[in-house]
């Protein structure tokens, strides 16, 4: 393949591709992850950066501004930190109305206030009309890693618990509904939301927390292959443990989309050691962001690499990453 497709974006298994078969190796990078966390004396740090392209800039639930703020703190939470500063790129098409980017800078800035952090620099480009599509927004964060922690797919061992802190889906179907003038009654709404503190809460329950990820592009499925490949463990969940709204699945059937591949920007997937999995559930549900929280499935040492999901019918599905593109522009 000599030329970048869509599918390069999609979180599934083009982009991993992309990863491990040029960025990796030409940067020395040894893990993937979504934060870099490395020393500096005494404090193990955090360092995460990403880019936000969603179309349309406004959704229900939420907007491009709150969309890089959020997913920059979720990602440093996901390497078990503390997120402390941000800083924000703007790349603005000339035309762009002056209103509506006051209305995103201003989502970002209350934003952060949620979330317990400062935005602390940031830069602007302009480009020529038709060249940059409204605005992107390019956003670094770092943190200090809480004391203990090591989350790595590693760590995962035969045996552990699957969890995950919410409904799936929600994010995905709100940009489809949006995109395509679908409407659902209750609307559906994105989950775009900081999962910092709730993380916290987790981590002063425990810091048995082996591997978590939020799953974005490319979705549940998705993410837990990258933690099967990982570990070279298998990844057993059960479909009807999954916390998929009916509306989801009203949508996914209606455009022949699967929820398991559905982007969500609220929820994350924990893989936990066994004996912690039930008082963790009750840690995630006493907070606001994990009050649908459950177990979805465990690890086993074989098949290895493999995803395997027991259908409500009694069959077993093998899952794989994300294939080319499901929904381009989802964050």
């Amino acid at each position: 393949m000599d030329k970048i497709l869509l599918g390069h974006g999609s979180g599934g298994k083009l982009m991993h591709d992309l990863i491990l078969c040029h960025f990796m190796p030409s940067f020395g990078i040894e893990e993937l992850g979504d934060a870099a966390v490395f020393g500096i004396n005494p404090k193990r740090i955090a360092f995460t950066t990403d880019s936000y392209v969603v179309s349309p800039l406004f959704f229900p639930g939420g907007n491009i501004g709150e969309l890089a703020v959020y997913g920059t703190v979720n990602d440093l939470a996901m390497a078990g930190a503390t997120p402390l500063y941000l800083t924000a790129g703007f790349i603005l098409e000339e035309g762009f109305p002056m209103n509506d980017l006051k209305s995103i800078v201003m989502s970002m800035s209350e934003a952060a206030c949620r979330s317990g952090i400062r935005i602390v620099a940031g830069d602007t480009k302009v480009v020529n009309r038709g060249k940059g599509d409204g605005v992107f927004i390019n956003t670094s964060g770092i943190g200090t890693v809480h004391e203990g922690v090591m989350i790595s797919p590693l760590r995962i061992q035969g045996g552990d618990k699957i969890l995950v802190s919410g409904e799936i889906g929600n994010h995905g179907v709100a940009i489809i509904s949006e995109r395509n003038g679908i409407t659902f009654t209750p609307p559906v709404l994105s989950d775009t939301r900081p999962l910092n503190r709730l993380v916290h809460s987790m981590l002063e329950a425990t810091k048995e927390i082996h591997f978590m990820r939020d799953p974005t592009r490319g979705g549940l499925a998705t993410t837990l292959k990258e933690a099967a490949l990982g570990s070279m463990k298998c990844m057993r969940i059960k479909e009807d443990a999954l916390p998929i709204p009916d509306q989801v699945r009203g949508a996914c059937d209606l455009l022949g989309l699967d929820p398991l591949y559905i982007a969500n920007e609220g929820v994350l997937v924990a893989i936990v050691d066994t004996a912690w999995a039930e008082s963790l559930i009750t840690v995630m549900r006493g907070h606001p962001y994990g009050k649908d929280a459950c177990i979805i499935g465990e690890v086993e040492d074989s098949p290895e690499g493999k995803v395997l999901l027991e259908t409500s019918i009694g069959g077993t599905r093998l899952l794989e990453m994300l294939q080319g593109e499901q929904l381009p522009r989802i964050c």
